[in-house]
C-alpha cells in the first residue's frame, strides 16, 4: 500500500492523521517499510539517506546487529515481568561505568517522565519548588516541562527576562508560575536572574548543547558559570541528554564539554532506539529515592526487553568507542564542510555549525547563532523550502534544518548528499 493511501486511512482513525506532533506535515508523511544501517526505504519504495535516525538515537544505525541480536535472545524469555532481572543490573552497571555524574540510577521508558522525575528529586533534595530553564530548550511535552520552547516573539517577553509561554493550548498554567526562564548563553543575565530567584530555585536545567533549537554549544565559561552559581545559591545542576547522551561522546555531553552536573537525564539512545530512559546522577541526591523520601515507579521500567537492547547497545558503544566517535566526529564535519562549499557555491547565505556527530543548517548570513531569539531571526521558511528539496531527492533529515549521523554512514553516502544538497540549494 502506497504512502499516499496509508495516509488516506490513518486521517480517518488517527488524530491529524499521525501519532506525534512532530511528524505533522503539509504533505504526505513519511511512512517507513523498513530501516537498515543509514538507509530507510518508504512504503513506495523510495530510498533515504537518513540523518534523522528516530530523532538522535542510532548511534550505530538502525537494526544495529548488537541491539536486534540482544533483543531477539530475550523475546523467548519474556517480554514483561514487572520485576527486577539481571539485564537490569547489567544495563545500569554500563551506564554508571559510562557516565560521569551516574553513581546511582532509576530507569524510566520516555525522556519526558524522566526530565519530570528528576524535577522531583530536586525538589526534595532542596526543599524548594522553581525550576530554571532556558528559551528555546525542550524537556518533554508534560504540562510542567513545555515552556518557551519556541514562542511567539511578541508574548515572550524581553530578552534577558523571558516570559514563561506555555506550548499547547490545554496546558496546566499554574504549572508556569515554578518556572524562571532565562537566555541561553548570557552568564550576566543568569547572574542577575540568580540573583533575585536563586533562593527559590531546586534546579537549573539546560540541553548542555542545545539541540531543540539548532545545534547550539555554551559559549566558553558559561557552563561554568552555571555551575558555580548553582552551587553559590544551593540549587542542582541538571542536564538534559535525551539527545546528547551517548551521542556525543559514550558519557555524553558532560564527558565531551568536561562539566559534570548533579543529575542527568538520557532517553532512548541508551538502548539504540528502544524507549528506554533514566534518570542518573549523583549518590548524594538519588539517595532521596533509596530510602523512599522521593517516589519513582512505572510498569514498564527496566523492561527486559529495552534492558536487552541497551546492554546489546551500550557494550559496543563502550568496547568500540576509539572506532565509533572518531567516525562520527570525522564523517560529520567532512559533511559539514561539503554543505559550506555547496552553499558557497550557489551564493545561498547558510551556516552550518554544530560538533559533527549533530549539526544544524541555517539559512542565514549571521556567523553565529548563541540563543533561541538568533534562531527565531533565521530564514525558516528557506529551510522548509530546503528541507522539501532534499526529502524529495532521496535525503532525510529533522524538517528544522538538523542533521544527525551514525557510524553506519559511509563516504559514499557523504558524497552523495553534497551532491543532493547543491540541487535542492538551487531551489531554495
Amino acid at each position: 500500500m502506497s504512502s499516499a493511501e496509508l495516509y488516506e486511512r490513518a486521517q480517518k482513525v488517527l488524530a491529524g492523521g499521525v501519532s506525534s506532533d512532530a511528524r505533522r506535515s503539509q504533505f504526505v508523511p513519511l511512512y517507513v517499510d523498513r530501516a537498515h544501517g543509514a538507509h530507510l526505504w518508504d512504503a513506495d519504495g523510495t530510498e533515504y539517506v537518513d540523518y534523522v535516525l528516530a530523532q538522535g538515537p542510532m548511534v550505530l544505525g538502525h537494526s544495529a546487529p548488537a541491539v536486534v541480536d540482544a533483543v531477539n535472545q530475550q523475546l523467548t524469555r519474556g517480554q514483561a515481568y514487572a520485576a527486577q532481572h539481571e539485564l537490569e543490573v547489567i544495563a545500569a552497571e554500563l551506564v554508571c561505568r559510562l557516565v560521569p555524574c551516574a553513581e546511582l540510577i532509576r530507569f524510566n521508558t520516555v525522556g519526558s517522565e524522566a526530565v519530570i522525575g528528576a524535577w522531583r528529586i530536586a525538589r526534595g533534595a532542596t526543599g524548594r519548588q522553581k525550576i530554571l530553564k532556558f528559551e528555546g530548550h525542550y524537556h518533554g511535552w508534560l504540562d510542567a516541562a513545555l515552556w518557551s520552547l519556541h514562542p511567539a516573539l511578541d508574548s515572550a517577553g524581553p530578552a534577558r527576562s523571558p516570559r514563561p509561554v506555555p506550548g499547547s493550548g490545554g496546558q496546566q498554567l499554574s504549572a508556569g508560575t515554578d518556572l524562571i526562564v532565562a537566555p541561553w548563553n548570557d552568564a550576566e543575565a543568569l547572574t542577575a536572574l540568580m540573583s533575585q530567584h536563586g533562593h527559590d530555585v531546586a534546579a537549573v536545567v539546560m540541553e548542555p548543547v542545545l539541540c531543540n533549537t539548532g545545534c547550539i554549544a555554551p559559549v566558553p565559561g558559561f557552563l561554568d558559570t552555571v555551575q558555580r552559581l548553582c552551587r553559590e545559591h544551593g540549587a542542582l545542576l541538571i542536564f538534559d541528554e535525551v539527545i546528547t547522551g551517548f551521542r556525543l561522546a559514550p558519557g555524553g555531553a558532560q564527558e565531551h564539554l568536561g562539566v559534570v552536573p548533579d543529575l542527568a537525564v538520557f532517553g532512548k539512545a541508551i538502548a539504540g532506539g528502544l524507549p528506554v530512559a533514566a534518570i542518573a546522577g549523583k549518590a548524594s541526591v538519588m539517595e532521596l529515592v533509596t530510602r523512599g523520601e522521593v517516589g519513582h515507579a512505572g510498569t514498564f521500567n527496566s523492561n527486559p526487553l529495552g534492558m536487552a537492547a541497551a546492554v546489546g547497545n551500550l557494550t559496543v558503544l563502550d568496547r568500540d568507542r576509539d572506532r565509533i566517535y572518531p567516525h562520527l566526529y570525522a564523517t560529520g564535519r567532512r559533511l559539514m564542510d561539503g554543505i559550506r562549499s555547496a552553499a558557497a557555491d550557489a551564493g545561498v547565505p547558510m551556516l552550518v555549525d554544530g560538533p559533527g556527530p549533530v549539526f544544524q543548517t541555517y539559512f542565514t548570513a549571521s556567523g553565529s547563532v548563541l540563543d533561541y531569539r538568533d534562531f527565531a531571526a533565521t530564514d525558516r521558511a528557506a529551510a522548509a523550502r530546503f528541507h522539501r528539496a532534499l526529502f524529495t531527492r532521496g535525503i532525510n533529515i529533522v524538517p528544522r534544518g538538523l542533521w544527525f549521523l551514525s557510524v553506519a554512514h559511509t563516504d559514499a553516502d557523504v558524497d552523495r548528499t553534497v551532491e543532493i544538497v547543491a540541487e535542492a540549494l538551487r531551489e531554495v
